[in-house]
């Protein structure tokens, strides 16, 4: 049943005692510390450390001797039959054999606290489960609290109650009315017995804990003698028996002693009313009931604590219990069938004291015994309530739960349970709470199992308990075992306990702080990922299966919350990993100024509600960190494949982190924004953002101020290299998603996307299907699909020029969206003034440049024309130089006025840099006038194939 720990109370104050001393509750003083020279020289003189036999053996055994093998052997014998008896034993016994293997592996992996069950599944499964479960085994003692003391009183009106049919007594001693409010009233007294004691005397109950288990035992003893030593007799049924079963049924019921005949007729089972619930019995609700005497195995590794030697004593004494015990209730289950009729089995639970050879025997164990489970429940479940208390997984709800008087009793957790004992005690019969009971403890018991379980498949190198009998199977029997048993007692009441515990789940999962004990799902994780990353092959990559793997270099978050949001609207459920430079050599610094930085950008991560890893390193230069992240950055086939920059410009960055209505509210007194800056939390800390005259704004992503121009273009030009996409990206420092979403211009009620995919620094070439502006659709189609950006319309550009077939370049670019699956309109664009303006310009340089010989000179050589299309597409035009601004800001404003209305994102065709590094200047500037003022722009570059027509 529940943890009744006969020493309980001793170990716990000396817990709750040591906890106090080591850490006091947050935001609550201190309690009065158990100090004193007078406290002090006790502690010396009583040190705590238990043997086996008095540290386990007897609180277990205690914790499984109580109702059941005095006052419901016979119930459970007469009802189902011996055999169907010993078959829910071996049933019972099975189970919890299963949760001891795991109590066992779990309590000899490290010193357990105050809470016992709460406290080895919150610390193995992390907070949500054990404060779950916790709220589950609280509840669970309290109602086995409310059972021991329906159970007494049961036993009380047994002896000394009056008839409820109004007939005379049998017995003087019968003086005690009857009725469901007379046993309310005495029950009620009965727990505020227990009460004062938890409050005043538990030290009482803990030092009287021996005698009580020698009681318990020598009236063991009584009962078998008795099957041997009393002759046959005729037994008289209580009147309540006979009334509820009518008439025709017998008044007296005998004991016959052992005969052949008597045990044939107990062989089967035969359920009949329960005469004290006038409810029919089946398997489950005897099963219910008679589990109860099986629980009570975690009550040694509740006293831990106080043990000589833990991994010894723990397993050792609680399996020993479990054995004795089982033993005794298949003797007596034996017994009972041999020498009992099936009547008095049936309508008289306590026929034990009418066999024995003196009938006070059994009323004073069932009244010890009963009495001391009752206390210990109560005490139990103060306990339990107060470790959830001092976890703070409820926050201020059980804050009241965390006092504790001068001896660091928890009085207020007593009162609370004592208050919902007196709750339960309504209920009025004791097989009417049995169930309850009983699926609270088998779902504790599976998750107890699911705990070792889950610490044996993580595989966690400090999973070392010292006890090594069992395995995963053992926990997944267990497991099992439990959950079937929970339905077939009462599926109703499974399925509420379980979705209730969900519930309570869910609640800690979103309202709890973040423990500090660890969580059992991360190592899980780490298994599986660590599985499945080496089982995917790289030589197996095929691009049917392509995705984007985004690295996206951040130089400070404050301005780039509006690309790094939008990036993650493109990575399609792939690695999408933030990026950051630090300037530094670690050989001149005394450690890793880079390890602090991650909790701030993980809480980065956390506030923007991405799902993005980060990646720091320290570099001496921004492009050697860049080659870094780009070399090192994933895992096995998880390697971005995609490189995002922010464009180099001089934008003037603005800080999205603070929150406007903040700065509104805060006077502009310098005191207040220090108390704010000090009152950030760790996602603001930082660095401040730089002033106007700094270039701006994503290209110096390292530190800010050590980037120029020919670094950044060396850096696209190494990506490319190691061939990996690049993007570009302008004018999202100002970028909002939820606004781009939904213009608030009413003329412009819907979105559009634009997409150019023809390399607009080539107006000599107006190739369509080559890899970049495939890889220019491909990323264009994978923002259409996020389900935000799904109402947004793709509009495709087509440049052409006078003389050539409008009709029939539009119909091929069509087939070729169909064809690749994109749904987008095509827009033709007439360039021919744009042309016109770059050949013009072209034709004045050409006769400037031309030689004596009649040659154009070329600045990179003689072209050789073996160069494939694609490869001249690609490249930067040898004629770079020759790109007049005139040309750049006329195919500007083509861009601006062919977009009407006006889009939320633009892709452009991004080439390559120039081979000729002294160009790179150029080809910034280029960029720069090619992309002014067009609103947020990516600049793509594809260098891998990414889209197929095959299925």
């Amino acid at each position: 049943m529940a943890e009744r720990t006969p020493l309980l109370h001793y170990r716990l104050s000396t817990s709750v005692n040591e906890s106090d001393r080591r850490s006091p509750p947050a935001g609550q003083a201190p309690e009065q510390r158990p100090g004193t020279p007078r406290q002090t020289s006790n502690q010396q003189r009583q040190p705590k450390k238990l043997s086996i036999f008095f540290g386990v053996v007897i609180p277990t055994l205690l914790s499984m001797f109580s109702v059941v093998v005095f006052l419901r052997i016979g119930f459970v014998v007469g009802q189902s039959g011996l055999y169907q008896a010993i078959a829910m034993f071996l049933v019972a016994y099975f189970i919890i054999s299963m949760t001891v293997l795991s109590v066992c592996a779990i309590s000899t992996n490290g010193a357990l606290d105050a809470g016992g069950a709460y406290y080895m599944i919150s610390r193995a499964l992390g907070p949500e489960f054990g404060g779950s479960i916790g709220i589950m085994f609280f509840l669970a003692n309290v109602c086995g609290c409310a059972l021991f003391v329906l159970g007494l009183v049961e036993a009380i009106l047994a002896t000394f109650g009056v008839p409820e049919d109004g007939t005379l007594p049998t017995s003087h001693y019968q003086v005690l009315p009857s009725g469901y409010w007379w046993s309310l009233l005495y029950g009620t007294a009965v727990a505020l017995l227990c009460l004062l004691v938890c409050l005043v005397g538990a030290h009482i109950y803990a030092k009287a804990t021996f005698l009580i288990f020698l009681v318990v035992i020598f009236v063991l003893g009584t009962i078998f003698v008795s099957f041997f030593a009393v002759p046959p007799r005729t037994v008289t049924l209580p009147s309540s028996a006979v009334n509820r079963t009518g008439p025709m049924f017998p008044s007296t019921a005998n004991f016959t002693g052992f005969k052949l005949e008597t045990l044939l007729g107990n062989l089967y089972a035969d359920y009949v009313l329960d005469y004290t619930t006038g409810n029919m019995m089946t398997f489950a609700t005897v099963f219910a009931v008679m589990f109860n005497g099986c629980t009570g195995i975690m009550t040694g590794s509740n006293m831990s604590g106080e043990l000589k030697n833990p991994s010894y004593s723990i397993p050792r004494g609680t399996i020993t219990a479990v054995i004795f015990t089982f033993i005794i209730y298949n003797l007596l289950c034996v017994l009972v069938a041999c020498s009992c009729d099936r009547i008095l089995l049936q309508r008289d639970y306590g026929f034990l004291r009418d066999i024995n050879i003196w009938n006070p025997f059994v009323t004073v164990g069932v009244y010890l015994s009963t009495l001391s489970a009752a206390m210990s429940n109560l005490i139990g479940a103060s306990r339990i309530l107060y470790a959830l208390a001092k976890d703070d997984l409820f926050g201020k709800v059980l804050s009241p739960a965390k006092k504790t008087s001068r001896s660091g009793n928890p009085w207020v957790s007593v009162l609370i349970s004592w208050f919902l004992v007196q709750l339960v005690l309504f209920s009025g019969k004791l097989n009417t709470i049995a169930s309850i009971v009983t699926i609270f403890f088998l779902l504790v018991y599976a998750a107890v199992d699911l705990a070792c379980l889950a610490l044996e498949w993580a595989s966690a190198p400090n999973f070392r308990p010292t006890f090594r009998y069992f395995t995963w199977h053992t926990c997944a029997l267990g497991i099992v075992g439990c959950a079937i048993m929970m339905f077939l007692i009462n599926a109703i009441y499974a399925s509420a306990s379980i979705a209730f515990m969900l519930l309570l789940l869910l609640v800690i999962h979103y309202l709890s702080p973040t423990s500090s004990w660890g969580y059992i799902s991360q190592a899980l994780i780490f298994h599986q990922v660590r599985k499945y990353l080496l089982m995917l092959d790289v030589r197996k990559d095929h691009v049917k299966f392509w995705r984007p793997q985004v690295l996206l270099m951040v130089s400070n978050p404050r301005s780039t919350v509006g690309l790094i949001t939008f990036i993650n609207d493109i990575k399609k459920s792939g690695l999408y990993v933030l990026g950051h430079v630090q300037l530094g050599d670690l050989n001149t610094l005394p450690s890793d100024p880079l390890q602090s930085q991650y909790d701030s950008w993980l809480s980065l991560v956390d506030h923007l509600n991405i799902k993005a890893f980060v990646n720091l390193t320290l570099a001496d230069s921004v492009r050697h960190g860049v080659q870094h992240l780009l070399f090192i950055s994933g895992l096995g086939g998880m390697r971005p494949n995609t490189l995002v920059l922010g464009f180099y410009d001089d934008c003037l960055p603005k800080d999205k982190l603070i929150d406007p209505t903040l700065a509104t509210n805060h006077s502009s007194d310098s005191s207040s924004h220090m108390q704010e800056h000090e009152e950030e939390p760790p996602l603001f800390h930082f660095a401040s953002l730089r002033g106007s005259s700094d270039r701006q704004d994503y290209g110096d992503f390292g530190d800010g101020k050590a980037l120029g121009s020919q670094e950044y273009v060396a850096i696209i030009a190494d990506a490319m290299k190691m061939l990996k996409n690049v993007v570009l990206a302008r004018y999202f420092n100002n970028f909002d998603r939820a606004q781009a979403l939904s213009p608030s211009a009413p003329s412009q009620r819907r979105v559009y996307v634009d997409v150019w995919p023809v390399n607009l620094l080539r107006p000599d070439s107006c190739s369509y299907v080559d890899t970049c502006s495939l890889f220019l659709l491909q990323l264009a189609c994978i923002l259409n699909m996020v389900r935000d950006w799904r109402k947004a319309r793709l509009r495709l550009f087509l440049c052409v020029e006078e003389g050539r077939s409008v009709r029939g370049s539009e119909a091929k670019l069509g087939q070729l969206l169909k064809d690749l699956r994109i749904k987008a309109q095509v827009y033709p664009v007439p360039w021919d003034h744009q042309v016109a303006l770059h050949w013009q310009r072209q034709g004045e340089w050409g006769r400037k440049a031309q030689t004596p010989d009649g040659y154009q000179e070329d600045t990179l050589g003689s072209v050789k024309e073996e160069e494939n299309e694609e490869d001249y597409v690609n490249s930067f035009p040898s004629n770079a130089t020759r790109l007049s601004d005139e040309y750049l800001s006329a195919v500007n404003k083509l861009i601006q006025d062919a977009a009407k209305p006006a889009p939320a994102v633009r892709f452009l065709y991004l080439p390559r840099p120039p081979a000729d590094t002294s160009q790179y200047a150029t080809y910034l500037h280029q960029l720069e006038l090619l992309t002014k003022d067009l609103g947020p722009t990516l600049l793509i570059h594809g260098v891998t194939p990414v889209i197929t027509t095959d299925l």
